[in-house]
């Protein structure tokens, strides 16, 4: 009995020890091959397989001790496929709650307010975590891939920053750009002012577009709108430089000339009534509800002062007294 009663002991003595040496493993910092690690789990990988992954991306441990842990700890079906970064202090304790969380290794993109779709799509590729699956497509391809068949893209994404895992598609940050901006259009259009003369939230969103282009100052946003709102209202030219700008693309230079605005696109407000048919970049919030709810003003112009505001008239003579002194340098 004596022998027996040694025995168990002895037993669980060494049960012990094999915890705690299990529970310093546990807690103990990983060795790295370098201070920061990128591992990659594709979708399917079993959990043999995202040990032996770990190993391979440089985590000095043997894969089958952390296949060990991840049974036994009862999280291994939970470990979702993704990109991680491992960094120098990470445990094998927390490397498994990283994996199950799916705690991923993000990237930010901006997109800013005021861009055209022509910056949108080299900022797209400019990222290279990105997997850029737009690349080569034309613009009505990927419209038809965010499922807007026939819709042109330009402002159609809200500017926003986003983040995304690494290896994810530029389709995919698109698209959330996309029902961003969808929400917010339609956020706006549901506040818009009753005597908007504004028909739908379309032409609200090219409206929005042309004030974010014409704003110097936040200040004079929601006035810009209400001078714009104005010229609609009794079917005035809008006459916006942005917009001539635009419909000249790549052909324009930097300087706009007289002959620029007599040269007739669909996006010259010079030759043609109303809207032009698409928006010119992607406004933002203040630029939507500015366009939705103008300011009540009696200007129908405005000119800039140079400082990045404008000044704002209800007459032609005011407004060319002003033209004169801001731009043209006289009292």
């Amino acid at each position: 009995m004596r022998a027996l009663f040694r025995a168990l002991i002895i037993l669980l003595l060494l049960a012990a020890a094999a915890a705690g040496g299990a529970w310093w493993w546990l807690h103990q910092p990983l060795q790295l091959s370098q201070p920061n690690l990128e591992l990659e789990i594709e979708p399917g990988t079993t959990p043999r397989g995202v040990a032996q992954n770990v190993v391979k991306a440089g985590v000095q441990t043997d894969a089958r001790l952390l296949y060990a842990w991840f049974r036994l700890s009862g999280k291994d079906r939970a470990i979702k496929a993704g990109n991680y970064e491992l960094n120098t202090g990470l445990t094998p304790y927390e490397l498994l709650q990283k994996l199950a969380r799916g705690d991923q290794s993000l990237r930010a993109l901006t997109l800013v307010e005021g861009w055209n779709w022509r910056q949108v799509r080299a900022a797209l590729a400019r990222e290279e975590f990105l997997k850029q699956d737009s690349a080569g497509m034309s613009d009505e391809a990927i419209m038809v891939q965010l499922e807007r068949a026939g819709v042109h893209p330009e402002g159609r994404f809200f500017p926003d920053t986003y983040t995304y895992a690494k290896g994810s598609s530029d389709i995919a940050v698109l698209r959330r750009a996309l029902h961003a901006m969808d929400r917010r259009l339609a956020d706006a259009w549901a506040m818009r002012a009753a005597n908007t003369p504004l028909k739908s939230a379309d032409e609200a969103l090219i409206l929005a577009s042309i004030v974010e282009k014409e704003t110097g100052k936040a200040v004079d946003r929601a006035q810009i709108a209400g001078v714009f709102s104005n010229r609609l209202r009794v079917g005035m030219l809008l006459q916006t430089d942005p917009s001539v700008i635009y419909g000249l693309g790549a052909k324009f230079d930097g300087n706009l000339r007289k002959r620029d605005l007599q040269t007739d696109t669909p996006w010259n407000t010079y030759t043609r009534a109303g809207l032009p048919p698409t928006p010119i970049a992607m406004p933002g919030k203040a630029a939507l509800m500015a366009a939705v709810q103008p300011e009540p003003t009696r200007a129908l112009y405005f000119v800039a002062r140079g400082d990045g505001s404008s000044h704002f008239s209800a007459t032609l003579d005011e407004h060319n007294r002003a033209v004169n002194r801001y731009q043209r340098g006289g009292q």
